[in-house]
């Protein structure tokens, strides 16, 4: 048992409490995957795709455990990876900054951020245009092949 755990008794004790039971939990079901939660949890996820489990957990009452099982194991469903190739700034804008700083040596932490700033505010307006109708054609592509791997433009 962690200390923590150890203060936490000690001073339940001093404050009275006779029981080692844990008091119980209000809000939550005594089973957190039967078939009216997970169509609750099915409801839910089809009226807004980016719910997040969290907010999935606190609507209907569950464990974020629970949640993500049900998601996963009883709906088959699963979020898509994060990927470099599909993140504006990792598909384009970060290699263009890591370039410009190659091998700089920098003295500080605000030197570096100083001089990071200075190159982002220097990019061409039309740069950006071109990095956000680059990264459509890739995620219209990755939409077009289901999410499977592929490579090249």
């Amino acid at each position: 048992m962690s200390n923590s755990w150890i203060k936490e008794w000690y001073n339940r004790f001093k404050d009275g409490h006779t029981s080692v039971d844990s008091e119980p939990r209000s809000g939550r079901h005594s089973t957190n995957r039967n078939e009216n939660i997970i169509e609750q949890v099915r409801t839910l996820v089809m009226e807004d795709h980016r719910v997040t489990v969290q907010e999935l957990a606190n609507e209907i009452g569950v464990s974020i455990g629970s949640g993500h099982s049900i998601l996963t194991e009883d709906l088959g469903m699963r979020r898509a990876p994060y990927s470099p190739e599909m993140a504006p700034c990792d598909f384009r804008l970060f290699p263009k900054l890591k370039m410009a700083l190659k091998e700089t040596q920098f003295e500080s932490r605000e030197d570096i951020m100083r001089n990071a700033t200075a190159r982002l505010i220097n990019i061409p307006k039309d740069a950006f245009q071109k990095c956000f109708q680059q990264w459509r054609k890739h995620w219209e592509k990755c939409v077009h092949y289901q999410g499977d791997y592929f490579e090249g433009d």
